[in-house]
């Protein structure tokens, strides 16, 4: 067995389903965690989900809630949020870095939460061909691996729902996106947490076997339906509907 990294992402203050992942991670005997990012936003737990994550992952990304909650909010949910959340949790929020570069098996990978571009620029399941391949070029904000070089594997989460696909453009060959799907609020209809596993040879540039794997982990959606409902979680009965039927309302 090669080195393994377990990659989580949009947690959502969901923490039923983030500590289901965790125990997973756990049995699996997988140490280092990177996440990336929406820790916050939609869910009833954020500042707890805030508290785990710095517990135990290794690197973690910015995400587009983890952004923007700290901007002036006027609607009552995003006001809650910033309550619960707390002004030194945001302040951790607002200086998490963009994007994650690491070499494993020779391949170079780039995990960011939406783009290379932004993480507000969105790129779906569906999303054309160039779109996705705009997802391996070096940007102002990831900068450039040491070598100089644009990544060969590039992971990301924001739209809730995993895929993993290989594409070429004319110039380059074998390029792997994969997208984790998300811990806490899965938009892919089926209501269960999504993390990635990424296994291979860690920091070495030399080739070897790579392995990418798509996890879901079963958790009691009930139970974190019932913490929004004690809490008092605005929205309550779209959030109801998302964590029950794992689709978007």
């Amino acid at each position: 067995m090669g080195d393994q990294i377990a990659v989580i992402s949009d947690i959502h203050g969901n923490l039923p389903a983030l500590e289901a992942v965790l125990r997973d991670i756990r049995s699996r005997r997988i140490r280092r965690i990177v996440c990336l990012g929406d820790i916050v936003g939609k869910g009833p737990q954020p500042g707890e989900a805030v508290d785990r994550i710095r517990e135990t992952c290794e690197v973690t990304v910015q995400g587009n809630w983890d952004h923007g909650i700290a901007l002036p909010q006027v609607k009552e949910a995003g006001l809650w949020q910033q309550e619960r959340i707390g002004s030194e949790r945001m302040d951790y929020l607002q200086k998490l870095p963009f994007s994650f570069d690491i070499t494993m098996s020779g391949r170079r990978i780039r995990l960011v939460h939406a783009s290379p571009e932004s993480v507000y620029t969105r790129v779906l399941f569906k999303a054309d061909k160039r779109a996705k391949l705009s997802m391996f070029a070096n940007t102002p904000a990831t900068g450039t691996f040491p070598d100089g070089g644009e990544p060969d594997v590039v992971g990301y989460g924001d739209i809730h729902a995993a895929y993993l696909q290989t594409l070429k453009s004319k110039k380059r060959s074998g390029l792997t996106l994969f997208n984790t799907g998300s811990v806490g609020a899965p938009y892919d209809g089926i209501p269960e947490a999504n993390y990635a596993i990424l296994e291979g040879k860690a920091d070495s540039p030399k080739p070897a076997p790579l392995a990418i794997q798509l996890v879901r982990v079963p958790y009691d959606t009930e139970a974190a339906v019932r913490i929004a409902e004690a809490v008092g979680l605005p929205n309550l009965e779209r959030y109801r509907y998302e964590i029950l039927t794992g689709l978007e309302q």
